[in-house]
């Protein structure tokens, strides 16, 4: 009975481990596609409304750097009161872009 419990207790750990792999291949893949074509551009290329939600969600911060990717989407490199900085994306109307949409 012993052998039974032990030899399923390592079915089970080798099911679940190769589970584990594959969502971390996966995982790494949607990182990949996220990293698009950016080109950095000046800050007066930014539209209207994406300066105005910089200015609404970061008063007190400055504007590192701004890149553009191919589908208009911003990347902005904010640098933070505290020195830190932090990337953010914006698309051109000016709605601020989670980790999975870019």
């Amino acid at each position: 009975m012993k052998k039974y419990i032990l030899f399923s207790i390592v079915v089970f750990a080798t099911i679940m481990s190769g589970h584990a792999n594959s969502y971390q291949m996966e995982k790494v893949s949607k990182i990949e596609m996220v990293n698009d074509d950016y080109e950095r551009i000046p800050s007066s290329e930014l539209t209207p409304a994406v300066v105005e939600e910089i200015l609404k969600e970061y008063p007190t911060s400055k504007l590192g750097a701004a890149y553009r990717n191919s589908k208009g989407i911003f990347k902005l490199v904010m640098v933070l009161k505290s020195g830190t900085r932090r990337t953010v994306y914006i698309d051109p109307y000016g709605n601020w872009i989670t980790n999975k949409k870019r």
